[in-house]
């Protein structure tokens, strides 16, 4: 019999290894799912089949996990690998699990009890072929369903490269031992919520049913809410309640995803062609974290940073291929134009308008239509910044959808509803140069089809991408920890609704920071341009990547963030072969000298500001060493402190006021062991040898400090002077300092990053009730700055203040 068996599977392994593609999810299970090879495994499929065997057998070497038609040898008895958790389809309802998987489990568990340093490993696997939903509208079944063998054949050719093999997580039979015992209602027990884990994760790899779009525009249009705000429209705009509605059918058309699972396939195909010509590989990391939660039945929120348009098609491919069911997006408005638009929509994109204001009809019907789709149990995924960076910084969060996203949570949502933090990072972004264009006050060009092709016909080697699921915000728990009364409540927006959607989106943005991707790109345009002259000596730069490389290591800014593995020679040798990145490399009678050209700097910012935050900190306990000379530990964290709450409201930094002095503490002890400080007791100075290294890590907030003395020398000349005369006379010194002093960063002198400035100031204590500035600790803040600003800026800042003041008597 298993000789017959396996002559059957070799038969069946030459057409699969031809229709059917390796896809393991996870792509590395034993590094992602922990798994000790060294300590059995058994394998459990949710029913029989040698179809679904041979490619879960081709796809468990092709990772490196034990065979699993070889037996498990333990102290002598030999126990099979594997087992099928049911017979498989009958003409009405699968069986229940097999009484011989139930007699295998029970033999293993027992084998727990007398040996006491055996824990087998029990991985649930399952093979799924084809990945559409169904529609509401229509009898399907959706093909993750038990297929007989006719349908199992004509899934493989039509579905052959859409077959994903599913690696969940192991469960330890020592644990199961221990906390329960090893009788066989253990073994019965382990059987009923493996099956139950399957139909799980068959749902969280499909989604629910798609809609029949005209029954639940149908419903939504009889909804109470949207009934009011039609009646409202009819009559502030003096027409028939049936025009109105007409209205608002065609605000729903707008709007509405029209989501096609045949149309997701042919974007994955044109999708992974693409990633193929723009970048060498994709980085993914922590997607586990997401199939854990859409197992748990989660109802899951993206909110990715922004820094591309290549961004919502990069996340949806990714979710497909981690097993997960592609998102609906909110798209902007501007990229519903032919062919793009219609594309978009039956991938799951769902469009909104720039802005609602002075629209309760649109405004009501987006609101509903979100609700519906988490109420339905779709995923749904949204740009928090609003639109694309342009500086490569994360932007002040917009609210109106978390704030839409609270609402949903608060009327009729039963299942949690989870915020994902996504990290989107890229070695080379693709619209930078528009980007630059625009920065320098180019209008922004509308997009369009002509938009498209060119930058198609511009694919070239963008680097490496990198998408990395940051902690997750389970919605329910956060109000239940910040605002305990969230349930307590029926008005329709309570007080703490406000404070809540900024903090949430706040730490969504922190969130977001917590997993940024380190590369070779960003580090090696961190030091370039902490160079005044934008060049170093090839074995500076070297020592500088070698530096930023291991104080990460050494002093992790969070568990999540992703740190190059490669060495600072592998890195630079990585930087200079991609294309179009302006870093050149010169040759005089020294040696080599590694320089950017002038008109890439401002394009360099842009990747240095994807990782500002993780320096920050670290660069300002430089400047201040750096600048003081000598200066003993009281005198630092004091200055650090003064300093340091600014940045963090700038850059969504994570490290709270009370982790700061241990955070300090860590950062002088990296300096030290890297030889770029000296340390007798509590007393810091700069080491002569690491100076030249230690001035590079200064200069990563140099400008943010100059930025913040401009402002502060402003208050005090004028300490009552109005707000937004404040940061308009802000930018324009900043503009000036900018020219005199060759500083390239486009937010140098950005109206925006004044305004938070000013604000933080404010959240502070540097104004006072009636708004003026407080003088006594400006004049203390003023005083630190000038220590490590220098005083040639200094001067400039000055003399430029006074011109100003000056320029109004001259009219």
């Amino acid at each position: 019999m298993t000789s017959l068996l396996n002559l059957y599977r070799k038969v069946l392994e030459a057409p699969l290894s031809f229709l059917v593609k390796n896809n393991p999810i996870p792509s590395n299970p034993i590094e992602e799912l922990k798994l000790n090879v060294s300590q059995p495994i058994v394998y459990v499929l949710p029913y029989t089949s040698q179809t679904d065997f041979v490619i879960f057998r081709k796809n468990c070497l092709s990772v490196g996990l034990p065979d699993p038609i070889e037996t498990n040898d333990i102290h002598g008895k030999q126990l099979p690998r594997y087992v099928f958790l049911d017979e498989g389809r009958q003409i009405f309802k699968s069986k229940g699990p097999k009484k011989e998987t139930e007699k295998v489990f029970y033999n293993y568990l027992e084998l727990h009890r007398a040996f006491g340093d055996l824990d087998v490993q029990v991985i649930p696997v399952s093979v799924l072929w084809g990945r559409a939903p169904g529609r509401e509208d229509k009898g399907k079944l959706p093909q993750l369903r038990l297929l007989n063998g006719m349908q199992k054949t004509i899934a493989a050719m039509w579905f052959g490269r859409d077959t994903f093999v599913r690696f969940s997580q192991a469960v330890s039979l020592r644990y199961m031992v221990t906390e329960h015992g090893a009788d066989q209602s253990i073994a019965q027990k382990l059987a009923r919520v493996a099956k139950m884990h399957f139909a799980k994760q068959r749902f969280s790899a499909t989604g629910p049913r798609l809609p029949n779009r005209q029954a639940m525009f149908n419903k939504l249009l009889q909804s109470p809410v949207i009934l009011s705000a039609i009646a409202d429209e009819a009559k502030s705009k003096n027409m028939s309640r049936e025009r109105a509605h007409q209205e608002a059918e065609k605000i729903l058309k707008e709007i509405a995803a029209d989501v096609s699972y045949e149309n997701l396939r042919v974007l994955d195909r044109l999708l992974r062609w693409l990633w193929n010509k723009l970048y060498q590989g994709i980085d993914i990391e922590n997607a586990d974290r997401v199939r854990q939660l859409a197992l748990e039945g989660h109802e899951i929120v993206y909110v990715p940073c922004h820094r591309s348009h290549i961004d919502y098609l990069l996340l949806s491919y990714v979710l497909y291929h981690q097993g997960l069911v592609p998102p609906h997006i909110a798209a902007g408005i501007n990229l519903n134009f032919w062919p793009a638009g219609p594309i978009f929509r039956r991938s799951g994109a769902f469009f909104i308008r720039r802005t609602f204001k002075g629209n309760r009809l649109y405004s009501t019907i987006f609101r509903e239509y979100l609700g519906e789709l988490f109420h339905r149990g779709y995923s749904v995924e949204y740009f928090i910044e609003g639109g694309r960076s342009r500086t490569g910084r994360l932007l002040t969060p917009k609210t109106g959808m978390m704030s839409m996203t609270l609402q949903a949570l608060q009327q009729r949502q039963t299942r949690p509803i989870t915020v994902v933090p996504v990290y989107i990072g890229y070695e080379h972004v693709l619209e930078v140069d528009t980007y630059a264009k625009e920065l320098r006050g180019a209008a922004k060009e509308k997009e369009n089809a002509g938009l498209v092709l060119r930058v198609i016909k511009k694919l070239r080697n963008l680097g490496k991408g990198y998408v990395n699921f940051g902690e997750p915000i389970t919605l329910s728990n956060y109000l239940n920890q910040h605002y305990p009364e969230w349930k307590n409540t029926d008005d329709e927006k309570p007080t703490w609704f406000n404070k809540a959607v900024d903090s949430i989106s706040n730490q969504v943005m922190v969130n977001i920071n917590n997993a940024a991707a380190v590369n070779a790109m960003n580090l090696t345009g961190t030091a370039l341009l902490s160079s005044r002259q934008r060049a170093l000596s090839r074995e500076q730069l070297l020592e500088q990547l070698q530096s930023y490389q291991e104080f990460l290591q050494n002093v992790p800014y969070s568990d999540d963030v992703i740190v190059p593995a490669e060495s600072p020679e592998e890195m630079l040798k990585h930087v200079l072969g991609l294309e179009r990145v302006g870093v050149l490399v010169e040759k005089d009678s020294f040696g080599e000298l590694v320089r950017l050209e002038r008109n890439s700097a401002v394009l360099m910012t842009y990747y240095r500001n994807n990782i500002q935050h993780l320096f920050a900190l670290p660069s300002l306990v430089a400047s201040i060493i750096l600048h003081y000379e000598k200066i003993n530990n009281g005198e630092l964290l004091h200055a650090v402190q003064r300093i340091y709450p600014f940045l963090k409201n700038e850059l969504f930094i994570h490290i709270e006021k009370e982790e700061l002095t241990l955070v300090v503490e860590k950062i002088i002890a990296e300096f030290h062991r890297q030889k770029l400080i000296d340390v007798d007791g509590d007393v810091f100075s700069i080491n002569d040898r690491g100076i030249r290294t230690l001035q590079l890590w200064a200069s990563a907030v140099r400008e943010i400090l100059q930025r913040y003395r401009i402002t502060i020398a402003i208050l005090q000349y004028k300490p009552d002077i109005a707000r937004n005369a404040l940061e308009k006379e802000s930018q324009s010194v900043a503009q000036r300092l900018s020219v005199l002093h060759g500083i390239n960063a486009p937010e140098f002198f950005d109206k925006a990053v004044f305004a938070e400035f000013t604000a933080s100031l404010k959240d502070n204590g540097y104004f006072d009730e009636a708004g003026n500035a407080v003088t006594e600790k400006l004049d203390e803040l003023a005083d630190i700055l000038n220590h490590i600003i220098s005083a040639e800026v200094n001067l400039t800042i000055r003399s430029a203040i006074e011109k100003a003041e000056e320029m109004p008597a001259q009219e």
